[in-house]
């Protein structure tokens, strides 16, 4: 598992999560496990497993560290 920050979230439903690498990883509120995506908020610190995508890497099994 990797950690990170939640950078941005929208209110259609997935965010951005500020990867302790440096990069920005996409998700949506399906991936969140045990949170819910609406209790999230900006600067959150996260864990989840990182998986590549034709549009970039994705974020799964969200979880608040």
């Amino acid at each position: 598992m990797e950690v990170g920050k939640i950078k941005k979230l929208t209110d259609r439903g997935f965010g951005f999560i500020a990867a302790a690498d440096g990069k920005e990883v996409f998700f949506h509120r399906s991936e969140c496990q045990s949170v819910a995506f609406d209790s999230l908020s900006e600067g959150q610190s996260v864990s989840f497993d990182r998986e590549s995508d034709v549009k970039g890497p994705r974020a799964r099994n969200i979880r608040l560290t």
